[in-house]
């Protein structure tokens, strides 16, 4: 269950990142690195992690015109990144020109490893009053979660990031080989802080979730070591 669980290393620089890996070290769990880490630290550190043995999700939600994203895949690809993700509010097209990138960057490189290129359809921080209201979105967050994650599987991407409230529902719509990464985790008794549909890692694996993604519960423990095998634990007893 260990590479099933994610830990974002969401730091403003690679040395704080470090210090936690340091603490995590022989639990072979996902890096994942997102917008504020990358654009700090760049590309090497994710080379740096790849040299450690860790697989690594570059969260950087692309989001552009679909010759921009293609681009984008591409050059992810050949990092050597086995998870990215985009926005599947920017439609088929452009979904599809992240899987063209992929392939186009494994032509140049075969031995590239294929990434899985995941689709982001709603953000866990966002209510139902906040798609309603403010994105204008009609209708039930858990409905327009599956209605991107069926627009996903057809533009031939590997999966979505999705609420763990949402897993079962896509699961039935696209498939159980059609991936979820599911953050908005948080273990019995923990704060929810700015999550608003959340889920403990045994409900999680229950309902399908194939990537948990645990971001303060583990980083800001006293014993990140300790939380991350605990969290583990609840995983395998699911």
């Amino acid at each position: 269950m260990a590479n099933r669980l994610m830990i974002p290393l969401d730091y403003p620089d690679a040395g704080q990142a470090k210090e936690l890996i340091s603490k995590l070290k022989g639990i072979p769990c996902y890096m994942k690195v997102g917008m504020q880490l990358f654009y700090a630290a760049g590309p090497d550190f994710v080379r740096e992690l790849k040299a450690l043995g860790y697989s690594v999700f570059l969260d950087v939600k692309m989001h552009d015109i679909p010759n921009t994203v293609k681009g984008g895949a591409e050059s992810v690809t050949a990092l050597g990144v086995d998870m990215f993700n985009v926005h599947a509010s920017g439609g088929s097209a452009m979904m599809s020109a992240a899987r063209e990138g992929i392939d186009a960057a494994l032509r140049k490189n075969p031995e590239l490893a294929r990434p899985l290129v995941i689709a982001v359809t709603q953000l866990t921080s966002t209510s139902q009053d906040v798609m309603n209201g403010e994105i204008g979105i009609p209708g039930e967050v858990p409905d327009t979660v599956v209605r991107y994650a069926k627009l996903a599987a057809a533009a031939g991407l590997d999966g979505v990031v999705a609420s763990p409230m949402e897993a079962a529902a896509i699961s039935a719509a696209c498939g159980p080989a059609f991936r979820t990464v599911t953050p908005g985790i948080r273990p019995s008794g923990s704060s929810l802080d700015d999550q608003s549909r959340v889920m403990t890692p045994g409900q999680a694996i229950r309902q399908g979730s194939h990537f948990l993604v645990v971001g303060r519960p583990i980083t800001a423990a006293p014993d990140p070591r300790q939380a991350a095998e605990h969290i583990i634990k609840e995983m395998i007893q699911a």
